[in-house]
């Protein structure tokens, strides 16, 4: 599919939608409803992200979830895939711990998702977790499948999940 014929169905799947949104709710009061054209500070996400979160945790240890961390970074990086990391409090704050050992629990959070492989890691004068490289998670999710550490329902799921939304990451 070329970049017209793109367009011309984004178009034609958004009037679709639109008209069934119209039909469920009426008029709604557009101001009152995010529109990532109109507003600043949003990120991409893939689509399969609630898939992706579940994976990751699974592969982390039993009461220690990586997802909030990586969702923290995700938020903060651009295209380059790189984050340098101005305050690591601030980060665990956004990861969700806030208690006294907020910045100790993060640190294994982070030391997690690197030993994964789902990030890397360098000190700076900052920290020692100032520089983080995020790498695709697809790739390492299907490594990880690839060796058996992966559901096969959880993987079928995220393989079902991206082919819908036309990721080919996992192919």
């Amino acid at each position: 599919m070329n970049i017209k014929q793109k367009a011309a169905r984004s178009t034609k799947v958004k009037k679709q939608k639109m008209a069934l949104r119209d039909q469920v709710w009426g008029k709604v009061d557009e101001s009152r409803l995010w529109d990532r054209t109109k507003n600043n500070g949003f990120t991409t996400l893939p689509r399969t992200f609630p898939l992706l979160a579940q994976i990751m945790d699974d592969l982390a240890d039993k009461g220690k979830p990586v997802f909030n961390t990586y969702l923290a970074l995700w938020c903060r990086v651009f295209d380059e895939s790189f984050i340098e990391i101005k305050s690591s409090i601030q980060l665990a704050t956004e990861s969700g711990f806030a208690s006294q050992r907020a910045v100790t629990t993060w640190n294994g959070r982070m030391s997690k998702l690197a030993e994964l492989g789902f990030i890397e890691v360098e000190s700076g004068p900052l920290g020692e977790f100032q520089y983080v490289l995020i790498y695709n998670p697809y790739i390492l999710i299907k490594e990880y499948y690839d060796k058996g550490e992966v559901q096969k329902g959880k993987y079928l799921a995220l393989f079902t999940r991206s082919q819908e939304v036309g990721a080919k990451d996992l192919e």
